[in-house]
């Protein structure tokens, strides 16, 4: 399967493609993950995730790089 790159995905009128600006708000609940807060554009935005599908998808190794990703854009700062 062709993947597509963030840039592609953005222009593609079918993907929809928003930025959390701001997370205010993080909720579990049954079998649903929420995270609350506003897009790119003020605007209040919750996004809700299957929670064992969030829990098997972000595991450890995935925090581990997004914190050493955010390091790397800091020290560019």
């Amino acid at each position: 399967m062709n993947q597509k790159t963030l840039n592609e995905m953005a222009k593609d009128k079918t993907h929809i493609h928003k930025r959390m600006h701001d997370i205010n708000t993080f909720q579990a609940h049954e079998n649903e993950v929420y995270l609350r807060g506003r897009d790119e554009n003020g605007d209040d935005f919750t996004i809700c995730f299957d929670s064992y599908e969030f829990v098997d998808w972000i595991n450890k190794e995935q925090i581990e790089y997004i914190i050493k990703q955010l390091i790397k854009y800091i020290k560019k700062l």
